[in-house]
This record gives structure tokens, sequence and C-alpha cells, in this order.
């Protein structure tokens, strides 16, 4: 989505929502966090968070100083998640969860450990169950938080829980999804990043289409022509190089750094291809909590290294 507030005609966000961003700088690994559980996909859940963070400043002439941020931008995060999930048309048996009666098991199944374990575990949950054992078993919200950010009850909310712990006592390891693009897209990304490291600029530039779309978070969304994204590497490309892998199963770019002790990964890129030209670029530079977020990052290199 291009059409975010307090962005110029260069595609620049402006001044006043950087404060804003910086005002809740501490709460947006947490947030991006629930969104990549949600989603099930680090990657995906930065997105949504993106959208999360905007609507929320869109929002914040009319919102209460005197209530705390965390549970208004949860709630905010939650609804995000939700539409993103009914898009990508995933929310099986959603519908259905909900309307199951507000009855509660006895007592939770045993032998479900909780916190890290599990997160990457609830992509198998439907939605509301999946929001339920988040928030109460990984971010530690009251049941009765948790009903005002789902929009339900404390009984349709400890119903969830029994029903999602249950669930998740059954699950030995969490779905590894698999997103790999076509050959011809594969070939244009390994392009991509050969011509990067070599400084090929005007290269590079010869791989998108007139129209290709930019957004690197918390920077820039516009046309990529607008942009100036290349220029921003051209200027430090001692400092960085580019390599082929994966993060959570899905094909990107890794974008690595020198430290002065080798390269090792800074951010993930990913690439829209369609008929062999880049249609869009996302760049994640200024999110570092994406990789930290992920089940596995791998450099597809010979033989792979799994960091």
């Amino acid at each position: 989505m291009d059409t975010q507030p307090d962005i110029d005609t260069r595609g620049l966000f402006e001044a006043r929502y950087a404060a804003f961003l910086a005002r809740i700088a501490a709460l947006r690994p947490r947030l991006h966090r629930y969104c990549a559980r949600m989603t099930g996909s680090v990657l995906d859940g930065e997105d949504v968070m993106q959208d999360v963070v905007f609507e929320a400043y869109r929002k914040l002439d009319g919102f209460d100083d005197s209530r705390a941020l965390d549970p208004w931008l949860f709630r905010i995060a939650h609804n995000r998640c939700i539409d993103f999930l009914r898009r990508r048309a995933v929310r099986v048996g959603a519908e259905a969860a909900v309307a199951e009666p507000d009855v509660v098991a006895p007592s939770d199944p045993a032998g479900l450990d909780v916190g890290h374990a599990i997160e990457r575990l609830v992509v198998v949950l439907p939605p509301k169950e999946r929001a339920c054992v988040l928030l109460k078993d990984v971010f530690d919200y009251s049941l009765e938080e948790i009903a005002d950010l789902v929009g339900s009850t404390v009984g349709g909310v400890k119903a969830a829980l029994s029903r999602g712990r249950g669930k998740l006592a059954m699950v030995r390891d969490a779905p590894r999804a698999s997103r790999l693009p076509d050959p011809a897209a594969l070939e244009l990304l390994r392009l991509y990043v050969e011509r990067f490291n070599r400084g090929d600029w005007e290269g590079l530039r010869a791989l998108a289409s007139a129209d290709a779309r930019l957004r690197v978070a918390d920077c820039f969304s516009g046309r990529l022509a607008d942009s100036p994204y290349f220029a921003e590497y051209e200027r430090a490309a001692a400092l960085w190089r580019l390599a082929l892998g994966e993060v959570d199963g899905e094909t990107v770019l890794i974008l690595l750094s020198d430290a002065g002790n080798g390269w090792a990964p800074h951010a993930a890129i990913r690439l829209s291809v369609i008929d062999g030209r880049i249609e869009r670029i996302e760049d994640y530079f200024q999110c570092p909590w994406i990789l930290p977020a992920a089940a596995s990052v791998v450099l597809k290199a010979d033989p792979p290294r799994i960091l």
C-alpha cells in the first residue's frame, strides 16, 4: 500500500511522522513479534506492522493521552492481522470457531510449553485461538485485556485458550511454508545480487520496470525511479554485500554488513518479479528486529549457511 500519511512529493517520510516512530520505538519489536506470529511470516508481519503504525498515526489526534499506547496499538495490530489473514484466504474455520459455545475444559492440557516454544506453532490455529494464546501465554495480557483487544468476552477468551492450548499440545513442529520463486525469477534475483556486489548500479536499474515501486520501512514509499535508493547504497558500497538466502523458507535477498570481523546478515530485501522485471522492492534495512525473530535464516552458499 502506497498511500501512507506524511509522505512528501519525493516519497520521503516527513519529520512529524518520524517523531511518532521515535515515540513508539520501544514497542515496535513486540508489535512485530505479534504480527509475525499471527501472519506466520516475519516479513509479512513487518508489512502489517507498518500499516498498523500508519493507522495509529492517522488516529493520533483523537487518542486519549491518559491511556496506555501498548493495548491501543495491539488492538489495531490484531484487527490488521485479521484483515491480512482474510485477504490471504487462510481464515479457515475462523467463523466456526467464533460461533462455538463458550465452554471451558476442566483444565488446560498438560505438557504445553509456553513462551518462545509455542510462538512458531500457533500458525496451526484459527485466528481467534492464535491471538488469544499469543496474547495470554506470550505477551501475558489478562483475560479482560484480551477480550477487549480481540472483541470478545472473557468466557470467549477462556474457551479459545482452552481449544488452542489443547491443539498445540498435540503439535510437535511448526509447519514449514515454502515460497520459492519460479526459475526465471530466481535467475533475476541471482543477477541482482551479482550486479549489486560488483557495483553495477545502472545494471540494477535496468532490471526494474519503469513503474517499479519501492518501500523502505520508515523512510520511503513511492516509485523506485523517484527515489535515491541505489545512490544510497552506492555511497556506502564498501560496507554492504548481498547474498541470495531464505528467511523462514521464503527466498529473499540478505543484506550483509561488514563490521570489521567478517560479513554478517543485517536485513532482508524482498523483490517482486513479474514478466522478467522487478515490479517492487521492499527493503527492511531499518528493521533490526526481523532477522532475530525468524525461525531460520539461510544463506544460499555452497553448502548453504544456516545462521
